[in-house]
């Protein structure tokens, strides 16, 4: 009996490891730029953001676009500045990461807007209150049916970019060691 009870005890602590393995965060994220090459003439309609455990998320929401279809680039700059006319937009936080999605923010038909935004300002709908890592979110413009986004961040942490039918995402992680 006593034998059984040690053996036990041995699969028990294993799964103890195993579990908080689990827990911990994903790491191998890097700060260096992302791209994707693709483009659609679907139109951006909304941007959102999320809190979770360990990042912050940004969704850029382009209902209609196939993950094929969907392109961006997101890297670290120093200033940022508007396509077309190259005026500077300021970001607040600590780093600031530029977000571009090969979609417009207008119908290409029409030229009337799909995302109620103006160069410079806030997201629309975008709330960054109580995040550990975002810090501003501002629309900086359309131009050439791509959309330009700056996000700041606390500090020049890593990030990650992926994309699914219908929209582009962006992680940027709480910290470089993947505790929580």
């Amino acid at each position: 009996m006593v034998a059984t009870l040690g053996v036990a005890a041995v699969p028990a602590e294993a799964t103890v490891g195993t579990t908080t393995q689990a827990t911990a965060c994903p790491t191998g994220w890097g700060s260096q730029a992302e791209t994707r090459s693709a483009g659609t003439l679907e139109p951006l309609t909304n941007v959102r953001t999320g809190r979770h455990a360990c990042f912050d998320r940004m969704v850029v929401d382009v209902p209609g676009a196939g993950s094929s279809e969907l392109g961006y680039s997101v890297r670290y700059v120093s200033r940022l500045y508007q396509d077309g006319s190259g005026r500077q937009i300021t970001v607040g936080g600590g780093a600031v990461l530029e977000v571009r999605v090969t979609a417009p923010a207008y119908d290409p038909d029409t030229g009337k807007p799909t995302y109620p935004a103006k160069a410079g300002q806030r997201l629309t709908g975008v709330n960054l209150t109580g995040y550990r890592t975002f810090r501003d979110a501002r629309f900086v413009g359309s131009f050439e049916g791509d959309t330009q986004i700056g996000l700041g961040v606390r500090a020049r942490l890593p990030f990650r970019v992926w994309v699914a039918a219908g929209r582009v995402v962006i992680d940027v992680a709480h910290n470089w060691t993947g505790a929580r």
